[in-house]
């Protein structure tokens, strides 16, 4: 898979996480945020919390679970971006940070993906 078709499918996947987030009564406040440190999938508010979201797309779980894939270090830059996000945007919301798990056999042609949020993932 060729690094386009790649991001290609990572924008998909963020779209698919974006909208099953809304379904279920979240607000997006930004996707694919960036600054130095990384990027931020998503960033939403639930309820009282501002949650930093990472997804992550797989195919299968038969390697490994899609959430396996968000390590100590892919973590701390996430911990980083969150407080530069929270430093340019201040918030008396708490913050949090989520994992999108979407299991997509046919990539973006799954029509109905199996999705798995896991709030408060580290």
């Amino acid at each position: 898979m060729s690094g386009g078709e790649r991001r290609l499918l990572g924008r998909w996947g963020e779209a698919v996480a974006a909208r099953e987030l809304r379904r279920r009564g979240w607000s997006i406040l930004a996707a694919g945020w960036q600054c130095r440190f990384g990027e931020i999938d998503l960033i939403a508010q639930d309820g009282r919390y501002i949650c930093f979201v990472e997804v992550k797309l797989r195919r299968s779980a038969g390697f490994a679970q899609a959430r396996e894939f968000v390590d100590r270090r892919k973590q701390e830059r996430l911990r980083i971006s969150a407080e530069l996000f929270l430093a340019e945007n201040p918030t008396e919301l708490q913050p949090r940070f989520d994992v999108v798990e979407i299991y997509a056999p046919a990539g973006t042609a799954t029509t109905d993906p199996e999705i798995h949020i896991l709030e408060n993932a580290f």
